[in-house]
């Protein structure tokens, strides 16, 4: 099987990289970010390490899968500078999704890509344009007469991508004379935020708690303005919940709450595991944790899975280095901790300064099964896919025959789910030549029962 990516990685990440500085964000982020990112959607396809650390600037085997490690949390979410820019309203939001999207293409490019690749690709980089605004879902009811159909898509795409590119090298490198003044961003309002919250599927004991806190926070700030006594309220919370019940996706939106009702100064996430805040050795640790929060300042840091940073020293260096953070950034700076319950209770009860100030746990359920046919058909829509009744009633007697345990992916499972259908699908339009909008629009049942190569699961 092969490809024909419009860029090479190389060349997508420095288009990236122009689109950041454009932005106010450095290149060397951006580059990090869509290097982990193509890493994360290329990492099953043989070869690929190899030709990751070539376009990248070097690196070894281990380096792409430490990558990918890091990227995957972006496969079905905007990135960490992207989350950033939309957040603050930033006109470069949509450039920089363009750009996200092109590195993705680029990354199909890289060693022998499988069905699976592709399907990654799809739903990644669908996930950074609608997040950017630039790629709104299309429900299956909805009227496609004036919509871009599949094969009218990629190329839309790279002709965005390709204007994005040139205006962030004006931006860059601007001419002597005169040019009008790019407009302020304007951030979204908590109103906004909110509505997006309230507008995710299920997790409605998770939107009664947040709507909570901002009220709590909102009638404190005001009797701060008034000159009262300030009550020790901390904004720092606790996650608890199975994988893939959309704790990322809310600590994005508090990020964003935050920085609106001014109690963060930009509201950035900044999203870490163990492995990004512990170093090899004593000493370093403290260095490494404390140069993470630094990138989180004036936003939110969150910390997933956080109870792996018990049990040994080296997690514990991290934490007490973190909780001094904490406290030497107290106006600036909060932090979400995330995991199963009672693991996370746990990690919070050991230490006494996690103690006094995780003292809001939020619990995220796990989702139903119509809200996971909600989420798969959303998602779909959104990589302009359309699953046909029968397939989402074939989807449905995968789920009644899923076990739910601790290690159930819940949204991550519809978005798997979708990657490896969009494969399948591929491998079975192979041998039609000119295939009709609706064979490249449409998942069948079968598609969802097949792996990659198109062998029936």
């Amino acid at each position: 099987m092969t490809t024909t990516p419009t860029m090479t990685l190389d060349q997508a990440l420095a288009t990236l990289a122009a689109v950041a500085e454009s932005a106010g964000v450095q290149a060397e982020t951006a580059r990090g970010e869509g290097s982990a990112l193509a890493a994360a959607v290329a990492e099953s396809a043989p070869g690929a390490a190899a030709d990751w650390a070539r376009e990248v600037g070097g690196g070894t085997t281990q380096d792409f899968f430490d990558a990918a490690s890091r990227g995957r949390r972006w496969r079905g979410a905007p990135t960490a500078t992207l989350g950033a820019l939309v957040t603050q309203g930033s006109t470069f939001s949509l450039p920089y999704a363009e750009a996200l999207a092109e590195v993705v293409s680029a990354a199909c490019g890289l060693g022998e890509p499988t069905m699976n690749v592709i399907g990654k690709a799809s739903v990644t980089a669908a996930a950074q344009l609608t997040a950017a605004g630039g790629r709104p879902a299309i429900s299956s009811g909805e009227s496609t007469s004036s919509a871009t159909t599949p094969t009218e898509q990629p190329e839309r795409d790279r002709q965005l991508t390709r204007a994005a590119s040139e205006k962030a090298a004006e931006a860059a490198h601007p001419e002597p004379e005169p040019k009008a003044a790019t407009p302020e961003p304007t951030p979204k309002t908590v109103e906004e935020l909110l509505a997006e919250l309230d507008a995710l599927i299920g997790l409605e004991r998770v939107k009664r708690e947040i709507h909570r806190q901002v009220e709590i926070l909102r009638v404190e700030r005001l009797r701060a303005d008034a000159g009262m006594k300030r009550a020790t309220i901390t904004r720092h919370l606790v996650f608890t919940g199975n994988p893939g019940t959309g704790k990322t996706t809310v600590a994005r939106l508090v990020s964003g709450i935050y920085a609106s009702m001014k109690l963060l100064s930009q509201g950035q996430l900044i999203e870490v595991d163990r492995s990004e805040l512990v170093a090899g050795y004593l000493g370093q640790t403290a260095v490494k944790t404390s140069e993470v929060v630094a990138k989180a300042a004036g936003g939110v840091l969150f910390i997933d899975e956080a109870y792996s940073l018990t049990g040994d020293q080296y997690g514990a260096e991290a934490v007490d280095t973190l909780v001094k953070e904490m406290e030497d950034r107290r106006d600036d700076l909060a932090v979400i901790v995330a995991g199963y319950p009672a693991p996370m209770e746990a990690f919070v009860a050991a230490n006494p300064g996690l103690a006094s100030r995780f003292r809001t746990t939020i619990e995220f359920d796990d989702y139903t099964n119509d809200e996971l046919v909600k989420i798969l058909t959303l998602l779909a829509g959104g990589s302009d896919y359309e699953l046909t009744p029968e397939a989402l009633r074939h989807f449905r007697e995968l789920l009644a025959t899923t076990p739910r345990g601790d290690t159930f992916g819940n949204g991550r499972f519809a978005r798997n789910m979708l990657e490896a259908a969009i494969g399948a699908h591929a491998w079975r339009l192979r041998d039609i030549e000119n295939p009709t909008t609706d064979q490249l629009r449409q998942i069948l049942p079968q598609d969802l029962d097949q792996d990659e190569q198109g062998e029936t699961a």
